[in-house]
């Protein structure tokens, strides 16, 4: 079958205190369901010609009454395409919520997505994003689903602990990461835990 190439994507520099891009905003209640769906969890992410197709799907569920996934009806990742143009995920309360899937946040670090901010997170969710060194889970002091839209352009700052929104030329503040984002750049929780010799 023939496949089509991966979009060319600058990412962030891991050590950077900045990360830019293109925001994708949802709604409320994003379920993992919604994240990757249950029919895409085929494929195995050791592979690595099979691992990028968790990025293809990644946020293709259908919404429910209770969700806006995906708003407008924009995809996360192209038609086509392995990578999203995206890389800041702005959602709503309760974020990825469901089922007890580490896939959901595995699939949205391989579509090329390098943080996820939202008020609140659904606790396994949050857990396994952090735990599996998936990608960095901000909390914001307030729904920015509501303010942010997609395309604006973001600038999160890590020290500051601030979102700019370039397009809006808005500020928004952001809760304290604690030992997070830490977690997340070792590679996950037991490669922190050797690195900090919690563990041999």
């Amino acid at each position: 079958m023939a496949q089509t190439a991966t979009k060319d994507k600058e990412t962030t520099d891991p050590s950077s205190t900045i990360i830019t891009g293109k925001a994708f905003v949802v709604g409320r209640n994003v379920d993992t369901d919604q994240i990757i769906p249950a029919e895409h969890l085929v494929y195995s992410l050791d592979d690595p010609e099979e691992k990028k197709f968790y990025g293809r799907y990644s946020l293709s569920g259908v919404p429910d009454k209770q969700s806006g996934l995906p708003q407008g009806n924009i995809p996360l990742v192209e038609e086509g395409e392995f990578e999203s143009e995206f890389d800041i995920v702005i959602g709503g309360p309760n974020f990825g919520c469901g089922s007890s899937r580490e896939h959901a946040p595995a699939s949205m670090q391989i579509a090329g997505i390098q943080a996820i901010i939202a008020p609140t997170f659904a606790r396994i969710f949050y857990r396994n994003a952090v735990d599996g060194g998936f990608i960095i889970p901000f909390e914001s002091e307030e729904d920015l689903s509501q303010i942010i839209e997609t395309y604006d352009e973001l600038e999160i700052n890590k020290e500051d602990q601030v979102l700019i929104n370039h397009t809006q030329n808005k500020t928004h503040n952001l809760r304290p990461l604690g030992s997070v984002e830490d977690i997340v750049m070792a590679g996950g929780i037991f490669e922190y835990a050797r690195k900090t010799g919690m563990i041999e």
